[in-house]
């Protein structure tokens, strides 16, 4: 997870208001799920696109779901709205949300987040309750696994 680390580690030094929500956000937590990806939830304004093109420049940040795999860094242009972003770059692969299918937008992400230390950056995570809201709410085999595990971990921490 060094890469996915260090691309969260940059991302947070752009000034970019996010959450991690996810994968990530689940293993934060205890799970042992392991995740190939990061996954964070931001408002996606001009500014904030800025902020994100500057902190991966130099890591090529491409569309990933795109058949030209178009460079992020010319595409789209300024002022165009974006509701998400999902971007693979050579540290990793980034998807950058508006808002969490189960829970709601950033705002409300961040009102409920729980501020923890990964590898000596203070980031913002997805609160446990939230997690497992999301994560059923999308519904995969995987997803629901991954809540069940979190369920296991929140009812071990209301224990103690």
């Amino acid at each position: 997870m060094n890469d996915l680390t260090a691309l969260l580690r940059r991302i947070s030094e752009s000034g970019l208001e996010f959450v991690v929500v996810g994968g990530f956000a689940a293993v934060t937590h205890g799970s042992s799920y392991v995740t190939r990806d990061v996954d964070i939830c931001a408002v996606l304004t001009p500014e904030n696109v800025d902020r994100l093109r500057a902190a991966l420049a130099d890591l090529d940040p491409r569309h990933r779901l795109t058949p030209q795999r178009l460079s992020f860094l010319s595409h789209p242009a300024g002022n165009t709205p974006i509701s998400n972003l999902y971007l693979e770059t050579r540290y990793g692969v980034v998807d950058v949300l508006t808002s969490v299918l189960g829970v709601g937008d950033f705002e409300r992400l961040k009102r409920q987040a729980e501020e923890l230390e990964v590898d000596g950056i203070r980031l913002r995570v997805m609160s446990l309750a939230d997690l497992i809201a999301a994560k059923e709410a999308l519904g995969r085999e995987k997803d629901l696994l991954t809540a069940k595990e979190l369920r296991a971990i929140a009812a071990k921490r209301d224990a103690t």
